[in-house]
């Protein structure tokens, strides 16, 4: 049986997502620990030249509703970046995944020739459907995932792999 580009996306994405929640609520328990302000992880940097947290945890979310909306056509909701606590985080990570879930399967399989055109400024990178799940979609998602985990990481929240890993099942 051929794997489904469904099966590649929807439940990555889905345990990610959750991942990314559990590890925001890690950050809270935290911060309520040791007296610190939890929205202040929110602007952390690995470097000057990288995105915050917050801008992680918003593209973290982009990555996956874009994705299913390119392959499968189910217009996706559109966020404008004004989240400015862990709570609006948390709130924007539910959209993205009941968005995401709500796509029907039969909308996402068969699409792994479809072409989808990603257009930045300097130019475009044309894919067909499976290459862009497994060579953009996915990478994407999983360095924003990772990129945030090392960061509420590096503050000193306790985090380990089972964190950003997900529910082992």
């Amino acid at each position: 049986m051929a794997t489904e580009l469904y099966d590649l996306t929807v439940p990555a994405f889905s345990r990610g997502l959750n991942a990314l929640n559990g590890l925001l609520d890690k950050a809270v328990a935290h911060a309520a620990e040791t007296g610190a302000d939890p929205e202040a992880y929110l602007s952390k940097r690995l470097i000057d030249d990288m995105h915050p947290l917050i801008k992680q945890v918003q593209i973290a979310c982009d990555s996956p509703k874009l994705c299913i909306a390119r392959l499968s056509g189910v217009e996706a909701p559109v966020n404008d970046d004004s989240e400015v606590t862990i709570a609006d985080l948390k709130t924007r990570i539910a959209g993205t995944l009941d968005y995401v879930r709500s796509v029907p399967r039969e909308a996402i399989d068969g699409q792994e020739g479809k072409d989808v055109v990603l257009k930045f400024p300097g130019g475009e990178l044309p894919f067909k459907g499976v290459a862009y799940v497994t060579g953009f979609a996915l990478p994407n998602f999983y360095f924003h995932l990772t990129t945030a985990y090392g960061l509420l990481r590096q503050a000193g929240v306790p985090l380990g792999k089972r964190d950003f890993m997900g529910g082992l099942a």
